[in-house]
C-alpha cells in the first residue's frame, strides 16, 4: 500500500467500530495512532494491520482527562502530521432515571461528551499550528437526536457532544478542517449488541438475524473514509447511518 506523510488518531479505539476505522485507514497508507484505557488489549489490532503492510501505534489513553489527550495527539503528530482525528469514546448506559446516581451521570457525561470537547480541541490546535487542515469527527448515536427511556444520560451527553461538534464545525470550517458528526442510528454488530438481542429475545433470535438487522464496523468505517475524502466546497457537517432494515 502507498504511504502517506500523515497520522490518523483514533480517540476510543475500541474491539469494533474502532478498530475498523483504524484498518480502513492504515489500509489507505496512513499511520494510525489508536488509544484507550487498557493499551494491553490493542496489540492485536495493530500486529493485524502490521500483517497486512500498515502501521498502527498503540497508545494508553484516558479520554476524559486533558493531559492524556493532549500527550497522546502530540505523540500522533510528532510521528507524521495529524491529517485525521476520531472521537469515538464508548459510554452507551440504561439505567432507569432513580437509579441514575450523580456519579453515572458524570462518568458518561465525561466520556460521551467532555471526551470529544478535549479531542477535538487538542486536535484542532494541532491542525491550525500545522497549517496543512484536517478532519475532526465525533461518532454519535440515535441518542444524539433524541431521548429514549432510561437514557436520561446517555442522551443528554450525546445531544451536548452533537451540539459542540456544530460550534467546532462552523468555527474550523473557513480554516480548512473538516468536522462531521456520524449519527449511527442502528444496533452496531457487536457482542456487547448480540448479547442483550439474547437477554431480550432469546438465542434463537439472535443466532438467525435478518440480513439487514445490523450496521456493520467496517461499513462504519468506510463511511468516516468517504466523509474524510469530501473536498471543501461540499463538505457534509452530520451523516447519519442506518441498515436497510431499520424501522425509522
Amino acid at each position: 500500500m502507498a504511504t502517506r506523510n500523515a497520522s490518523c488518531a483514533i480517540v476510543g479505539a475500541g474491539d469494533y467500530i474502532g478498530a475498523a476505522i483504524a484498518r480502513k485507514f492504515a489500509g489507505e497508507g496512513y499511520t494510525v495512532h489508536v488509544g484507550r484505557r487498557n493499551a494491553d488489549r490493542l496489540e492485536p489490532l495493530c500486529a493485524e494491520i502490521a500483517a497486512a503492510g500498515g502501521r498502527c501505534v498503540p497508545h494508553q489513553l484516558d479520554a476524559r482527562q486533558e493531559d492524556s489527550v493532549k500527550a497522546f495527539l502530540e505523540a500522533a503528530n510528532a510521528d507524521a502530521p495529524l491529517g485525521v482525528v476520531i472521537s469515538n469514546p464508548g459510554a452507551n448506559v440504561n439505567v432507569p432515571l432513580l437509579e441514575t446516581t450523580d456519579r453515572i451521570f458524570t462518568k458518561v457525561w465525561e466520556l460521551a461528551c467532555k471526551a470529544g470537547f478535549l479531542s477535538g480541541r487538542e486536535a484542532a490546535r494541532i491542525m491550525l499550528e500545522n497549517g496543512r487542515g484536517g478532519s475532526i469527527f465525533f461518532t454519535g448515536a440515535t441518542a444524539s437526536l433524541r431521548g429514549g427511556s432510561g437514557y436520561a444520560a446517555f442522551a443528554s451527553a450525546k445531544a451536548g457532544l452533537r451540539m459542540m461538534a456544530q460550534a467546532m464545525a462552523r468555527e474550523l470550517g473557513p480554516k480548512n478542517i473538516h468536522v462531521a458528526h456520524l449519527v449511527i442510528d442502528a444496533g452496531v454488530d457487536t457482542a456487547f449488541v448480540r448479547e442483550r438481542i439474547r437477554e431480550a429475545h432469546g438465542a434463537e433470535a439472535e443466532a438467525n438475524l435478518p440480513e439487514g438487522a445490523l450496521t456493520q464496523p467496517a461499513s462504519i468505517a468506510n463511511a468516516y473514509w468517504a466523509l474524510h475524502q469530501q473536498t471543501p466546497d461540499a463538505w457534509t457537517f452530520e451523516m447519519d447511518l442506518r441498515p436497510h432494515g431499520e424501522t425509522w
